[in-house]
């Protein structure tokens, strides 16, 4: 969104060093949270025995996205607040502008498809207990590729819109949507149509999944389940499940919608230019939506317990494999003093013996 504030009277109020120091440290703890704790998460998946399932193929898959995303925007983002033009110039400079912002809105589209994809992995775990999964591995796999081409082809108008635009001693990129496609409306109702089916269609989707999920673990009775330690366990490994996929979708539905509704006034309401009253909201909005990618692996460490455990394992194998060349070094030490101490023995015991041999 390129946004107009209406009068200086936005700014006048704010101290720019204090809000640039704000921001970066804002941008660079969450890129830092985000990478650290995606790279985790995905390491985590890898070592857990039952990572080929498909809750873990889409989960990775969404941790990728989230990881991609932080990487492409916030070095942007950061040499932004310091430096007041584009960098690059030339092909390379043209190429880079609609990459970032293409990819970067490419990832978190992804993110929004591999939450459906997980919801109906689990109500088929859920409601179809007995079943074979809906999801096999060459299946996942398959959907996999498939979220993301759709969100490239979704995107693919950014290609278009975004371009390197020269200004009296600065170059910057920004999206010319007016000038790409002939002054149509195409920005307000492209945005509009993307909002609708590819935002609350699928929130909405989801929250209908998750209260049927939710309706049938108060209800249900697994036929041919003899043991009921057995029913107790499947149940709460669902529960556990569930409830880290609901925290996922908050945070997502949390972060995202404010930054929407922002948008959609933008174009709709207030005539792509941002009043000076909604300049605060319009801050939080974005730094929120932004702050999802850090968001996920946070949840996923406060509420599952077998991610908690997995990775204390590998920390604790970390660890200790950086232990061992000390430990064998002073095991070494200790066999080589061993050594010279048993050879002196021996040397003492070979002289003693040669001069009781001369005094004989």
């Amino acid at each position: 969104m390129n946004s107009t504030v209406n009068g200086s009277g936005c700014f006048s109020q704010l101290n720019p060093s204090a809000a640039k120091i704000g921001k970066t440290f804002a941008y660079c703890l969450i890129f830092v949270v985000s990478l650290v704790g995606n790279s985790l998460i995905a390491i985590t998946v890898h070592k857990t025995k039952n990572r080929r399932k498909a809750f873990n193929y889409f989960f990775v898959n969404m941790v990728m996205s989230d990881l991609l995303y932080p990487i492409l925007e916030f070095p942007w983002i950061i040499t932004e607040l310091y430096v007041d033009s584009w960098l690059i110039s030339g092909p390379l400079g043209q190429v880079l502008c609609k990459m970032i912002f293409y990819l970067a809105n490419v990832s978190n589209f992804v993110s929004i498809q591999s939450l459906v994809l997980i919801a109906v992995d689990r109500f088929g775990a859920v409601v179809f207990p007995l079943r074979s999964p809906l999801f096999s591995s060459k299946r996942c796999l398959l959907f996999i590729l498939v979220t993301w081409l759709v969100a490239m082809t979704v995107f693919s108008p950014y290609l278009f819109a975004f371009k390197l635009v020269e200004y009296p001693g600065k170059l910057v990129c920004k999206g010319r949507w007016n000038e790409a496609f002939k002054g149509s409306p195409f920005a307000a109702n492209y945005f509009l149509a993307k909002s609708v089916v590819f935002l609350y269609f699928p929130i909405a989707l989801l929250v209908i999944i998750y209260w049927i999920i939710f309706v049938k673990l108060r209800s249900q009775k697994i036929p041919g389940e003899q043991s009921v330690r057995a029913v107790l366990k499947r149940a709460k490994r669902n529960r556990n499940i569930l409830k880290m996929a609901i925290a996922v979708v908050a945070g997502f539905v949390l972060c995202w919608v404010p930054w929407s509704i922002i948008n959609l006034l933008f174009f709709f309401a207030w005539n792509r230019k941002l009043p000076c009253g909604a300049f605060v909201y319009y801050c939080i909005a974005l730094l929120m939506a932004q702050a999802n990618c850090a968001v996920n692996p946070i949840i996923c460490f406060v509420f599952s317990r077998n991610y908690r455990q997995t990775l204390k394992k590998l920390l604790t194998s970390f660890a200790n494999t950086n232990r061992i060349q000390p430990c064998q070094a002073r095991k070494q030490c200790k066999s080589s003093q061993r050594v010279i101490r048993k050879e002196k023995w021996m040397v003492d015991n070979e002289t003693q013996r040669e001069g009781k041999l001369a005094i004989t």
